[in-house]
């Protein structure tokens, strides 16, 4: 349970160093697929790469890890829909409290059964406010969370919301449009929670094009995530990275 990835993210937010996460869904990827993204996150040099999903119903998830992890150094976080998305053959786990929905059993019902588990899985544990953002369609998170995402245009439900996780003790922010969101979180919003948090913001959902994902650094994006684009043009990292790496050149 040390802390080297959260410092290494909490580092880079200090110095506005923006980050890029990979996100690979097991059940929607191969063995095959999923080793030549791996060779391209590791040539773009991504920061992180999340494996999860809203609903896994293959059991991809630990060879899905361990290809990463035999193929790849950069570090491995649970992205877990549930609790049975746990695997202690990662490095760390996005430990996601749904801060947005009213929905007991993702707030904390969850974490209960699963803190024994994670307490002897030796994994890094960030603890993580995670919060849906109206994106245009019924996205998968939405429906299986059983919650009514955040309004795009509610800045001040956004706000305070973020602020409230913060005032928990939540190490991150998480806002998700959702996978396949026919938009991404605004850079309205992004740039409104930004200003009144002093904990990293990670934005993911809905991010297809690289000046989307340059309009969310701007705004105030720590780390962006992206996984739907990529199962559709996986040399779309290509782009993105140049994005990030000359944000972080401009501002170096």
């Amino acid at each position: 349970m040390q802390n080297a990835i959260y410092s290494q993210i909490k580092a880079s937010s200090d110095k506005n160093a923006k980050q890029l996460a990979v996100l690979v869904d097991p059940d929607k990827t191969n063995k095959e697929d999923l080793i030549a993204l791996i060779q391209l996150v590791n040539l773009n040099r991504v920061d992180f790469v999340l494996v999860g999903g809203s609903l896994m119903t293959g059991t991809f998830l630990s060879e899905c890890i361990s290809l990463i992890k035999n193929n790849s150094n950069v570090p491995v976080l649970l992205f877990p829909g549930n609790s049975l998305q746990i695997n202690p053959f990662a490095d760390g786990i996005l430990l996601l409290s749904l801060i947005s929905g009213r929905n007991p059993e993702l707030l904390i019902g969850n974490h209960v059964i699963a803190a024994p588990v994670l307490r002897n899985s030796g994994l890094e544990i960030i603890s993580t406010g995670y919060m849906l953002i109206e994106s245009g369609k019924l996205t998968s998170v939405v429906y299986m969370s059983n919650t009514t995402p955040i309004p795009s245009d509610k800045v001040d439900i956004a706000l305070c919301t973020a602020m409230a996780g913060e005032m928990l003790g939540m190490k991150l922010i998480y806002m998700d449009a959702g996978s396949g969101a026919s938009k991404p979180v605004s850079e309205r919003v992004i740039s409104s929670v930004k200003k009144h948090i002093q904990v990293p913001l990670i934005i993911g959902g809905g991010l297809r094009c690289a000046s989307s994902a340059r309009a969310a650094w701007d705004a105030g994006a720590d780390i962006i995530v992206v996984g739907n684009a990529l199962e559709k043009s996986p040399y779309f990292l290509d782009d993105l990275c140049k994005e990030r790496d000359q944000i972080n050149q401009v501002r170096a």
